[in-house]
């Protein structure tokens, strides 16, 4: 049975309790975990705040070196991780194996290089002063991942914070645990000292609240849905911590009649269906010109049609099945209120008996104010909806409480740069879609949160500035 990783070593729950985590393409018990609650916490807390110190002074460029053999025995451990990663969450291994894992190496690599470039400026200031800043770590960092990525969004908050000198107690998701206890593990193996990496399993109402409201932590990381986002800024309010929160997205992926339209067509398949639809910037508001609706709606449909669900273990299976029951039953309903508002369904439903499958489903007929079209599915669900010019399709696309991702399709550069500045979205892709490195930055606007992950930008997420003044006469 999986426990908690505590000071480098595990450890059950102290209350002794556990929890089954299933296997989404049977829906059979996976593994048993055990049950964190606040008193473990208390516990890894505690000692992420004693190895604090030490790893704050430790020299950069042994931080660098540490943060490097951890990429490096990621790497040694790519299978084991992908199985994991792919039993767990029902994704793809072969998505596992070419991205989840290599990205999640590439992410320590990226990180571990800045370990030695954190540094102030001099100011000039009026006076006879020497005034300058430094970069300091903020301290115990706790940070909270979804189900979809677990591992790469572990590395995503992990990484950045340990480069800058702070420590960090990790709360993955209930629903898939297991490649974040073997991450920790990994990390030990490739010399992070005891404490400067705590996990807790558990549910998110015992373990995750009693981060937040932790008086230690300094700062909460969270990826997941907006509602929980909201929940999480009330109850950090009483310690006053820091936030940055990478929430919810129901993104626009424009086509414009001067696309190269299949090639568009195609993309827009993989915007909307990778990863079983469990992506927070998935393009599901596919708007297409009218003049090219039908023809853009017939190339996506076949799409859909080509992507059978079937063995994520499978190398040639390019759809798995959804992460949990509770998430199958909630993008069935989805589907159910599309039918009942009079979208036009083209394809797609539950598949087969056994397990959370949904086969990739594509609606028409969609109405901007519909449900399906405004509210976050997290599932394969894309709806189509038309529009006239680019005014129209700007008001569309920003006609959404979120603001995470969008994409733009045309051969006219001057109106794709144009209509960029005016999408609100953290992260706009130009005849590309869903496109991240660990040295760009990405995050949302409006309530798809705040804050940046990747890239120099998150850097400023993990550290505090500190001014000093020195009289020089």
């Amino acid at each position: 049975m999986p426990d908690l990783w505590i000071d480098n070593a595990p450890r059950p729950a102290l209350s002794g309790a556990t929890f089954t985590t299933p296997n989404p393409t049977t829906g059979e018990p996976l593994a048993e975990l055990a049950r964190g609650d606040r008193a473990d916490v208390d516990l890894a807390v505690a000692s992420a705040k004693r190895a604090f110190p030490a790893w704050a002074r430790t020299d950069p460029n042994e931080r660098q070196r540490i943060l490097w053999k951890c990429g490096e025995g990621i790497l040694a451990n790519l299978e084991a991780l992908a199985r994991l990663e792919t039993l767990d969450t029902g994704k793809p291994i072969t998505n596992a194996r070419t991205i989840d894992v290599p990205r999640t190496a590439d992410t320590f690599f990226y990180f571990a290089g800045w370990a030695t470039k954190l540094h102030g400026e001099t100011i000039p200031v009026r006076g006879p002063f020497l005034n300058y800043t430094v970069r300091e770590p903020l301290g115990v960092i706790g940070a909270i991942i979804p189900w979809n990525f677990p591992l790469l969004l572990a590395a995503r908050k992990i990484a950045p914070a340990l480069a800058a000198g702070n420590t960090v107690v990790l709360k993955p998701p209930e629903e898939a645990s297991l490649s974040c206890l073997e991450l920790a593990r990994i990390l030990a193996e490739a010399g992070l000292p005891p404490g400067v990496l705590n996990v807790v399993t558990g549910h998110g109402e015992e373990a995750g609240a009693a981060l937040v409201d932790h008086p230690d932590v300094a700062k909460i990381s969270f990826t997941g849905g907006t509602d929980t986002g909201r929940l999480i800024m009330r109850n950090a309010a009483a310690t006053l911590k820091r936030l940055s929160l990478e929430l919810g997205g129901k993104s626009p992926n424009i086509v414009f009649a001067d696309a190269d339209v299949k090639n568009a067509a195609k993309n827009a398949v993989g915007a909307a269906f990778y990863n079983q639809g469990e992506l927070c910037t998935a393009g599901t508001r596919l708007l297409v010109q009218r003049s090219i609706h039908d023809e853009v709606l017939d190339i996506v449909v076949n799409g859909a049609r080509a992507l059978v669900p079937g063995d994520p273990l499978d190398p040639a299976t390019q759809m798995g099945p959804l992460v949990s029951e509770a998430q199958h039953r909630r993008v069935l309903g989805y589907l159910d209120v599309g039918d009942r508002e009079g979208a036009r369904r083209e394809v797609g439903g539950a598949h087969g008996d056994r397990g959370w499958f949904v086969s990739p489903t594509v609606y028409s007929a969609v109405h901007p104010d519909m449900t399906i079209a405004r509210e976050e599915i997290f599932g394969p669900v894309l709806s189509v909806i038309p529009f006239d010019d680019v005014e129209d399709a700007a008001r569309i696309a920003n006609a959404s409480e979120f603001g995470l991702a969008a994409g733009v399709w045309t051969k006219d550069i001057t109106r794709a740069h144009a209509l960029a500045a005016r999408l609100q979205a953290g992260t706009v892709w130009i005849n590309t879609y869903n496109r991240f490195d660990a040295a760009s930055p990405y995050g949302g606007m409006k309530q798809s949160g705040f804050g940046r992950e990747n890239g120099r930008a998150v850097l400023d997420e993990v550290t505090q500035v500190k001014t000093v003044w020195v009289a020089t006469s």
